[in-house]
């Protein structure tokens, strides 16, 4: 098939399902029962209990997503006396015995993190919700008509202030780099947390609006529809296979292999018909008595279901099926939630309608024909849109500041990907090499120009290369821009020229032109840090840290993937440069952990020391030795600790460590087990990391982060405790201990 030709006429639809291939991520998994979500919030409450803090505290579980094969990924929302506390969550990984594999935080509660302002403790609202909404309205536009119902939550909402580390008070605001300053609570406030989604004259007017709850003042406001926009080319892909269904002799853009429930209980795409852009109407499913579909040309502003008509259907779906097929057939995600929810595309938005957006209240995405473009159904804009989905299902990036750049820049990631897959066949477990242009929206511009440009962002003329402390006052299609770069040097690399669109002054290690990793590797290190760590304040610094424990979960700790992760970051002012080979420059941050990855013996470690060394039987993370507890079939305990003091100036701090059990025990009972904590120097436990058992066995190392930022300033012990019972014999192999203060 030449996807470079004229979109002449769609093919027939293709039978069968996507090819199996790399399935990082398990089946879909159902929503969590009320009985589920309550064990898993008592088993992080107990978690807290243990470390002193009072029952005002909780968790509240917002969404569950498959993770890897036997893993799910639970998002839980901080609560303070019943209250949600805006931004502050947990993220944590669990496997089918219910054992913690990493966790990520993000802790704004009052009275855990500083605050410059005590938090009110007079919680009872003076304003109601209704009020609350008609205070946001007003301030949006009052004579706007809702499309979907407003809501109104009350919470607590922290307000940031930013601050220098101490290592940067006195630089230049030119010198700062990304880790140089820190977002920390200034106060909370009682607020109402309103979502507004209106529309007026052609214009959609999608809000978040935090209102004082006490006086009815506006705290904060952020647009809250995803959409592109700028400026764009061509009508697209040549011909191009289609999934459709049959009913007697009526073919349906109804593609029932890919999706299941939703509004139309499959994918689809439907006929708008110029229903306006205030409140469009989604229509119904495009029909055909034949299953060829579309004339491929731009549409002239005639009908919408004859053959003109028909090529922004065929558009759309072609594009919506390589999305889901992206995802699906390389890291295992299905559909936009994860759990395979379907999803459709309404084609012809009222009339000459310059925008194609993404509405996360039915989860759907609307397209126009264009006027200054044509029409917006492009690959890439398509793969951006649907991204936008992904975000809004986990992470869900504020749409605000730098949270709000990493969402857009996620779905010009998601949007480039997409493209490089469907331009090789849409098939295979792999993101191809080639085929992206690292453009958003050339196609649909009629002037030649992209939407943006992801290996140089300023060349727009707004968007700017590197991260500065600007960068959260930039509309968020222009504060994407260094994390879009980021990602295009993570994968192709830069050039050592300085007259190069693909050079950075940042680059100051060896070699001077950085290695990229390819589109596949970099794909998969970016799609695990949206899906398992980040949270929705993740800023520049932060999407830093948890991209690159990522890359060290996947790939390992010293690896080259890993290695890029920091030289890419660092590539836009996010991060100190390194070079390739690891000398020069370390990774960002300081090593705690004394020979953690125990090639030195016992050195550094106490407790159980018999069970470092090179034993035959098990196999090294790293190098020829490591920690092998437990395996004596007998009952036995053994520990392994060690004291680390973690500066009180760290911008951050991250354990991690590689972990395989194995065992012949093989029900789902914890027979034995392996717990880790955080202790202090009288032994008492401050937190329990994780507890892992003979029922969370598998094949090879598994790599295990945790955020230890909360005890900066502290020394603090790092304990493994072995359990063994009088039965058949597990094995917990440790190996690559290390925590990263930074």
């Amino acid at each position: 098939m030449n996807l470079h030709t004229p979109l002449l006429a769609a093919c027939i639809a293709v039978a069968g399902t996507a090819q199996a291939g790399i399935q990082l991520m398990a089946a879909p998994v159902a929503p969590p029962s009320p009985q589920e979500s309550a064990g898993l919030v008592s088993k992080l409450t107990a978690l807290e209990r243990s470390r002193g803090i009072p029952s005002d505290y909780s968790f509240r579980v917002s969404s569950q997503h498959p993770g890897v094969v036997g893993q799910k990924i639970t998002r839980a929302q901080h609560t303070f006396k019943g209250l949600r506390v805006f931004g502050s969550e947990s993220v944590v990984v669990t496997n089918n015995a219910g054992e913690i594999v990493s966790s990520s935080v993000s802790d704004r509660r009052p009275g855990l993190v500083p605050s410059a302002v005590a938090t009110p403790m007079d919680l009872t609202p003076a304003l109601t919700s209704a009020q609350a909404i008609d205070v946001a309205v007003k301030s949006v536009t009052p004579g706007a008509v809702h499309r979907w119902a407003p809501s109104a939550e009350l919470l607590l909402y922290p307000v940031m202030k930013t601050v220098r580390v101490a290592s940067a008070v006195n630089k230049s605001e030119a010198e700062l780099n990304a880790l140089d300053v820190q977002e920390v609570v200034d106060h909370h406030e009682l607020a109402y947390y309103v979502k507004i989604r209106m529309a007026s004259g052609g214009k959609p007017f999608y809000y978040d609006i935090v209102v004082n709850a006490k006086t009815g003042a506006i705290i904060a406001q952020w647009q809250a529809l995803q959409t592109v926009i700028g400026e764009g080319k061509s009508q697209y892909n040549g011909v191009v296979p289609i999934s459709t269904s049959q009913s007697g002799g009526t073919f349906q853009m109804l593609d029932a292999t890919r999706g299941t429930g939703g509004k139309f209980g499959g994918m689809a795409i439907t006929n708008a018909d110029h229903s306006s852009s205030n409140n469009p109407s989604p229509g119904s499913i495009y029909a055909n008595s034949t299953n060829k579909w579309g004339d491929g040309l731009q549409y002239n502003g005639g009908g919408t279901t004859d053959a003109n008509g028909q090529t922004a259907a065929v558009n759309a779906l072609w594009g919506l099926m390589n999305t889901y097929d992206t995802n699906k057939n390389v890291l295992g995600w299905h559909s936009l939630d994860g759990n395979n929810t379907a999803t459709y595309i309404a084609v012809h938005v009222d009339r000459d309608y310059d925008n194609a957006f993404y509405d996360d209240s039915c989860k759907c995405m609307y397209i126009g024909d264009g006027s200054f473009f044509y029409s917006l159904g492009s690959i890439d804009v398509i793969g951006h849109e649907m991204s936008h989905g992904v975000t809004a299902s986990t992470a869900d990036l504020v749409y605000a500041g730098e949270p709000g750049g990493l969402n857009e820049s996620n779905s010009d990631i998601g949007g480039d990907m997409v493209e490089a897959y469907a331009r090789a066949g849409g098939t295979g477990d792999v993101v191809p090499a080639t085929g992206n242009d690292w453009m958003t929206g050339k196609e649909i511009s009629k002037s030649g120009e992209p939407l943006r440009w992801m290996y140089k962002p300023s060349k727009d003329g707004h968007s700017p290369d590197a991260w500065s402390s600007s960068l959260k006052r930039l509309d968020v299609h222009y504060s994407s821009g260094p994390n879009n770069r980021m990602f295009y040097f993570l994968s192709q690399g830069s050039k050592a020229d300085p007259a190069s669109d693909y050079y950075s002054k940042y680059l100051v290690k060896q070699p001077a032109a950085m290695t990229g990793i390819g589109n596949d590797k970099a794909y998969r290190i970016w799609f695990k840090a949206l899906t398992t760590k980040f949270t929705s304040t993740t800023n520049y610094a932060d999407a830093r840290d948890k991209v690159l424990a990522a890359a060290r979960e996947l790939y390992g700790a010293s690896s080259k993937e890993a290695i890029a992760v920091q030289r890419a970051y660092a590539a836009i002012n996010v991060g100190a440069d390194i070079d390739e080979d690891g000398v020069g420059g370390g990774d960002g941050g300081t090593e705690l952990v004394v020979n953690g990855g125990f090639e030195a013996g016992t050195t550094g470690w106490r407790g159980t020391t018999s069970a470092i060394g090179s034993m035959a039987g098990q196999a090294a993370y790293e190098g020829t030795r490591f920690a092998w507890m437990g395996g004596k079939g007998k009952k036995t305990t053994q520990t392994l600790t060690q004291a680390v003091t973690i500066p009180a100036t760290s911008a951050s701090a991250q354990l991690s460590f590689a972990l395989h059990t194995d065992s012949a025990d093989k029900t789902s009972v914890a027979h034995d087990t392996l717990v880790a904590t955080v202790r202090n120097s009288f032994g008492m436990v401050l937190r329990t990391l994780a507890t892992y058992s003979n029922a969370g066995a598998a094949d090879g190392y598994q790599v295990r982060s945790f955020d230890l930022s909360e005890f900066k300033g502290k020394k603090v012990t790092l304990h493994f405790a072995m359990r063994e019972d009088a039965s058949l014999k597990t094995s917990f192999v440790l190996d690559k201990v290390s925590l990263l203060a930074k």
